[in-house]
């Protein structure tokens, strides 16, 4: 199975894998290229943000609201006013970057997703997850993410069945000592990177998703429900579609309020750096404060203020999540590098590297060996299940299907895989019995 999972599936973890590495080395060549937008003048006094949202408009061309503002987190740095735009599609907006102290437009560029990153990093992060094919492309990384702990789980348990055998290596041989190594030492890296990538995925996701939602493991998020809206509207709790998806916001609304909604916030304790302030998104909806500094230590911190009073109507704190939940927050900012800075991105880089080496040591390995197994006569997985014990037939079997049902990608491409091997491995039984018959 090891060796059928390395020679199918390892070009798609190899993809992967240097993808990943690309993506997690961009924030330093992001700030370099896009200095100019991201940084404004060091001194001078800022200007209100209720200007910097009208400089925007006026920079736009058109008096709409902005679908979410993010003020300069330090001076010498810009306001990003994010506009939704039709054209854009799921969690894009079109990103106009005000110098506070100046209202000068330093730069007009589309942002990606909750974190906002900028257009390289945009492109590298939807090649990494579905190479720019939309959502029949996430089956090459579920896939690579379903089989990548499998493969970490079975080279560790090969090691430990023959590494006395493998101290002893050399020449040729040594190749199989050195990919068993290098495969330990970053058996625990390759696991977090499956665990983490699958709650991305699109089937073994969804799967995961209901069963945290079962077992109480969500993220809590603020609902901007207005309470005299609640009893018309019992069911409205989809306030993480609300992200995905850009929608307009109240045009009763002005610039002002955003000002209002910054300070209100401020008031009730959020005090990150980076802020998202998000307008209601229509009738009985209330304004959304968050902090999305997902650096260490984490500050994720929500209120809903009430249009009108600004006063708070629903809280997060990060300090009362479940710990399932944290971990799900911390699991996912170390998976795209934000968590430690530099040290984090180094370490994700280092980790892919050494899948990319342990792909490319495999693929040398499964050539010698073929060679030698077309001298020798070809082994095949039906051949060794055969061998098994009913007892072990059926236990096995009773964790493919389970696998299987949880992992559906995982579940396909073994039915493959078995498919495959029945191929290779019926000729060769038939003419066993051949000869067997005829002797």
């Amino acid at each position: 199975m090891h060796a059928y999972i390395g020679l199918l599936v390892a070009p798609f973890m190899l993809v992967a894998a240097l993808s990943g590495i690309a993506y997690a080395l961009t924030p330093a060549l992001e700030a370099w290229l896009y200095h100019d937008a991201l940084s404004g003048v060091q001194s001078g006094t800022p200007q209100p943000l209720a200007q910097q949202v009208e400089a925007a408009q006026h920079g736009l061309g058109e008096a709409i609201l902005p679908a979410a503002v993010r003020p300069a987190p330090r001076p010498g740095a810009t306001t990003r006013v994010m506009f939704a735009a039709p054209g854009l599609g799921p969690s894009k907006h079109r990103a106009l970057f005000i110098d506070p102290v100046t209202l000068a437009i330093k730069g007009d560029m589309t942002v990606y997703g909750t974190s906002g990153v900028l257009p390289l990093r945009t492109t590298i992060d939807l090649f990494h997850r579905q190479l720019l094919m939309g959502d029949i492309g996430r089956l090459y990384s579920e896939l690579a993410a379903s089989w990548l702990w499998v493969a970490a789980l079975g080279g560790l348990a090969l090691w430990l069945q023959r590494r006395r055998g493998l101290r002893t290596q050399n020449g040729p041989r040594a190749m199989r000592r050195r990919h068993a190594t290098l495969g330990v030492i970053a058996a625990l890296g390759l696991l977090f990177f499956a665990v983490t990538g699958l709650t991305w995925s699109k089937w073994a996701g969804g799967n995961i998703a209901e069963l945290r939602h079962a077992w109480g493991w969500g993220t809590p998020n603020v609902s901007t429900l207005l309470p005299e809206a609640a009893s018309d509207q019992p069911h409205d709790h989809d306030e993480h579609g609300e992200h995905g998806h850009a929608r307009a916001p109240d045009a009763a609304l002005n610039p002002v309020d955003f000002e209002r909604a910054l300070k209100a916030a401020r008031t009730a304790g959020i005090d990150a750096g980076l802020v998202q302030i998000e307008p209601p998104r229509g009738a009985g909806k209330a304004w959304r404060v968050a902090e999305i500094d997902r650096s260490w230590p984490t500050q994720v911190d929500q209120v809903a203020l009430h249009p009108r009073s600004m006063a708070v109507i629903d809280r997060t704190d990060f300090t009362t999540f479940p710990l399932a939940a944290k971990l799900t927050r911390w699991g996912i900012d170390l998976h795209m590098g934000s968590l430690f800075g530099l040290p984090n991105q180094l370490a994700l880089a280092a980790i892919a590297g050494c899948l990319v080496v342990l792909v490319c040591w495999g693929y040398t390995m499964w050539w010698r060996r073929e060679r030698a197994i077309q001298r020798s006569g070809r082994e095949t997985l039906s051949e060794t299940f055969v061998a098994l014990s009913w007892s072990a037939r059926l236990g096995v079997l009773a964790v493919a299907v389970a696998l299987g049902l949880a992992l559906p990608v995982l579940g396909a491409s073994l039915a493959l895989f078995v498919a495959v091997d029945l191929l290779r491995w019926w000729p060769s039984r038939r003419q066993a019995s051949t000869q067997a018959s005829s002797r």
